[in-house]
């Protein structure tokens, strides 16, 4: 049975999210947006309005996320009143509150996802390290994991580019994850993953160490201005192969943008290169490489943005994208995250996409820092 102090905190935790959240505010903004969308040739210009549409729809979530949880903290003080009165048990005054307790904490979990990309869909790559088979087959292993996530968390998967390892595994896997904050939750996972494990490609059964690399991007949709400069696209054509690919080497639908990338803050210039095999049709897959490429330079933006406000706040500790950060020790059974420190034993319950505690302790030491 819950004690006072356990309601109190789930009482004053409620009241601390509508004052974070600006709920009295959100309501009079939603009253102005909407009123916004009725006004006359609001559809003439398509994607001004399917912005405000969607300005409309972020307002209101918050306020409906913040709903949910008032309602489920009311429930549990009234079912807590009402057990001393024996009108009902302990046992349902605990589901109450661990029904509110499951909601106050995904709704401060979002609320330290204020970033401009957060709310955005996520374009994430998995690429094997050197090691052959046994790094493929790693690299697969971690697709899986991150599709097994989205299947909980009730996101879309959409495959863009898939290439098979040599004798098991992946070399290269480029996934779009769409869902309600999907790259707010997922921007932490970029980085290497180390694996330790006893590989069953080693004939000797000795322990092996092996790396992949994953990359997160925000998926920019037709709202976000990015500039491309077309002069600096060149294409090719390939034969697409893949996961079950009826379409193997019948027709060059698979495509290959080459973008010459020059940073507008330091002049370096470096080659974006993305492929995309996602469908039989070449211009649609060249229309879903162009989407790609506008999110990778988005991020670079984003990214340059984030650098600089570290050097404001140059007390704040810095993460080195692209560094390890995390070791899965199959043998000790033990996954560990080397930012957070946060470890758990239960390596099946991660490889099977249960990353919510591991999301959790990254954003709660690093989500205020860009």
């Amino acid at each position: 049975m819950i004690t006072a102090e356990q309601l109190k905190d789930i009482k004053d935790r409620t009241e601390a999210l509508h004052r974070y959240l600006r709920i009295d505010e959100k309501l009079i903004e939603v009253e102005e947006e909407e009123l916004r969308t009725q006004a006359p040739g609001f559809w003439d210009d398509q994607k001004a309005a399917e912005a405000q549409m969607k300005k409309v729809k972020t307002l209101k979530k918050w306020i409906d996320g913040y709903n949910e949880v008032k309602a489920a903290t009311d429930d549990t003080e009234v079912a807590f009143d009402f057990y001393k009165e024996e009108m009902t048990t302990e046992e349902e005054v605990d589901d109450y509150y661990a029904k509110a307790l499951v909601l106050i904490e995904d709704l401060e979990m979002k609320n330290m996802l204020q970033g401009e990309a957060d709310s955005m869909d996520a374009v994430l790559k998995i690429n094997a390290g050197a090691g052959g088979t046994e790094a493929q087959d790693w690299a697969q292993m971690l697709m899986r994991m991150y599709q097994r996530y989205a299947e909980q968390h009730g996101y879309k998967v959409t495959i863009s580019n898939y290439q098979d390892g040599e004798d098991a595994g992946i070399k290269t896997v480029t996934m779009e994850i769409q869902g309600d904050m999907a790259y707010g939750y997922l921007k932490g996972e970029s980085g290497v993953h180390r694996l330790v494990r006893v590989s069953p490609y080693n004939a000797q059964g000795k322990r092996m160490t092996s790396f992949a690399s994953v990359f997160v991007t925000p998926l920019v949709d037709d709202t976000i201005n990015v500039e491309i400069e077309q002069a600096r696209i060149s294409w090719d054509t390939f034969r697409s192969s893949g996961a079950g690919g009826q379409n193997v080497n019948k027709v060059e639908s698979g495509v290959r943008l080459r973008y010459q990338y020059k940073d507008p803050y330091t002049g370096e210039e470096e080659e974006i290169l993305i492929e995309n095999t996602e469908t039989r049709d070449q211009p649609k897959n060249k229309e879903n490489a162009l989407r790609l490429l506008r999110s990778m330079l988005y991020d670079k933006e984003l990214q340059h943005r984030m650098a600089e406000q570290a050097k404001v706040e140059a007390g704040k500790k810095k993460i080195e994208w692209g560094s390890q950060i995390r070791s899965y020790v199959f043998d000790d059974r033990r996954v560990k995250d080397h930012r957070t420190n946060y470890q758990t034993s239960d390596v099946g319950g991660v490889m099977d996409g249960k990353l919510d505690d591991f999301i959790k302790a990254y954003l709660m030491e690093f989500a205020t820092e860009g």
